[in-house]
């Protein structure tokens, strides 16, 4: 499958805080092929995925609007039915200052934390959801088969150790 990425930035303030992971459009690319070999996801050919590089107040808004939850949040993930020539298979959108934070208190880098992020959002736009445990589970091994075939370490090892 050819998943074309049109990745933008929400605001100006976006821009500037962005510019804290230099390479973050390359790793979103890498992480989104990642992710469609590992998972198997064959759509349509001509499918399109959305990546909106936004700050805190741009994803609270988001999570407020079509959540219900007033508060920021690290990622959020829109699915599509899709129209047009290009089937759009959904958007992504993910906070700076959520995303920093939360790669400093784990302490790992941020770029392996955004490639997490990515491979996760991009799970729930194919239909994977973590609302069971079984759930859960089968979204987290696909997860660290994705970033292990990117050379990023298991995001869930902590948990696993009961740490």
């Amino acid at each position: 499958m050819k998943v074309s990425l049109d990745i933008g930035v929400s605001s100006d303030l976006s821009s500037r805080l962005w510019r804290g992971l230099p390479r973050a459009r390359p790793i979103a690319r890498e992480t989104i092929a990642a992710a469609v070999s590992e998972s198997g996801a064959a759509p349509a050919e001509g499918v399109e995925v959305s990546l909106c590089l936004a700050d805190d107040a741009t994803l609270r808004a988001l999570n407020s609007r079509w959540r219900g939850i007033d508060r920021s949040t690290n990622v959020l993930s829109f699915p599509s039915a899709g129209h047009g020539a290009r089937r759009r298979l959904g958007d992504i959108a993910l906070a700076f200052e959520t995303l920093k934070r939360e790669a400093e208190e784990l302490g790992v880098p941020l770029a392996d934390h955004y490639r997490h992020l990515i491979a996760h959002g991009f799970l729930h736009l194919i239909g994977y959801d973590h609302g069971t445990d079984g759930e859960a589970e089968r979204m987290e091994a696909l997860e660290t088969r994705i970033l292990a075939r990117l050379g990023t370490a298991d995001p869930y090892a902590r948990l696993k150790a009961g740490e």
